[in-house]
């Protein structure tokens, strides 16, 4: 990757919740940019597991932990922050959202212990800044942004969303999507082949139009209204195939529902898995699907198209903003007719499933970051 002009040998430092896949390549990019090293607050993500000692072997940036603290819930604060940033001596800091550690931070720099350019990243789609989740989150975001440098959005609308209401310059806000890297994702070929294979023959795959969702079971992830929705078109079509890979709380509900409504052999929970093992469900499927009423972003997008799938996105979700009519369909999952009409459409326009998967064939629909990355970044070397 190529190196911004006279940033390559600025210090960065970055307080996040927790290492997550999904992060793991705009976290290498950043480290091509700067001697860049993150500050883990948590061990693990609440509710799901990754398994840690791998996604660390990815890393390319140096990583430290702060582990101790307060906490409730899923709010906390950690011990050290202050004696890590002497100890790093970074010229960039970044907190994550408008949380305790943002607002420590804050707090440093207008006390004067720190001098540092200081910025956050924002996870918020459009939806989310309109219509702020709590009175407490409104106030918390007023008050922080005329202490910060600068912001990281995920999209241009939640960009232009803080440059208009809160008159920030272009340079103050970094659009930098939660992206992944297609070589990375699809680096072990031969495994995800193999294990699709092995997909496809297990759940009788070949010659249906396989319709995937990766994430967790939860109500924000709309899956039982569009199951619900969907059930007639499932019941009637005899080469169409629901599959939900992951896990979580709403399991037990959806599994009742697709008993009772005689789908057992048109929905499949096959279980939670990562690496080249959750690859090989992009590649033992036709299309994907994400029906969320709360997505702030929606990583799982992403990966889809990098396998060459398809998207029925919801429009809450803000990776959205990556669906165009060429990859994909947008669908309002609170509206019954709008979900059904745009499932018909979607499934009609996707390929049955071939026993011999070949990535080679499957070209990712969606464009490499890069080269905006390295130009959304590098507006921090502008005084």
């Amino acid at each position: 990757m190529m190196q911004i002009n006279n940033m390559s040998k600025q210090k960065m430092l970055i307080f996040h919740p927790v290492l997550a896949p999904y992060r793991i390549d705009q976290f290498n990019s950043l480290n091509e940019l700067y001697d860049l090293e993150v500050v883990f607050l948590r061990e693990q993500v609440s509710n799901f597991s990754y398994d840690q000692e791998n996604l660390r072997k990815e890393c390319r940036f140096k990583i430290s932990y702060l582990l101790n603290g307060p906490q409730y819930k899923e709010r906390f604060f950690r011990f050290g922050m202050y004696r890590k940033i002497k100890q790093v001596k970074p010229d960039i800091i970044l907190g994550y959202e408008y949380s305790f550690t943002t607002q420590y931070l804050i707090l440093l720099k207008s006390a004067g212990l720190i001098r540092q350019k200081l910025g956050t990243f924002i996870d918020d789609n459009p939806a989310i800044c309109v219509n702020v989740q709590s009175k407490a989150r409104r106030i918390a975001r007023d008050s922080s942004i005329r202490y910060l440098n600068f912001l990281v959005v995920l999209s241009e609308e939640v960009a232009s969303f803080y440059r208009n209401t809160f008159m920030l310059t272009n340079s103050q806000v970094i659009v930098s999507p939660i992206l992944q890297l297609s070589e990375r994702l699809r680096k072990n070929r031969n495994k995800i082949e193999s294990l699709a294979h092995v997909n496809i023959l297990t759940y009788h795959l070949k010659g249906k139009r396989v319709v995937l969702f990766v994430g967790r079971f939860i109500p924000e992830k709309g899956l039982a209204p569009f199951i619900e929705t969907i059930a007639p078109v499932l019941s009637n079509r005899d080469d169409v195939i629901l599959i939900l890979v992951g896990e979580g709380s709403e399991k037990a509900k959806l599994s009742t529902f697709v008993s009772e409504n005689n789908l057992d052999e048109k929905v499949f929970f096959p279980g939670k898995f990562e690496a080249d093992a959750l690859y090989a469900w992009y590649a033992s499927s036709s299309g994907f699907v994400l029906p969320s009423l709360f997505e702030p972003f929606g990583a799982v997008v992403n990966e889809a198209l990098i396998f060459g799938l398809k998207v029925l996105c919801s429009q809450y979700a803000g990776a959205s903003s990556l669906i165009h009519p060429g990859n994909g369909v947008i669908v309002n999952p609170s509206d019954n007719i709008d979900t059904e009409e745009k499932f018909q459409q979607f499934i009609d326009e996707l390929e049955p499933v071939v026993e011999d998967v070949c990535l080679d064939k499957r070209c990712p629909l969606i464009e490499d970051f890069r080269s905006k990355f390295i130009k959304e970044w590098g507006k921090l070397s502008q005084d």
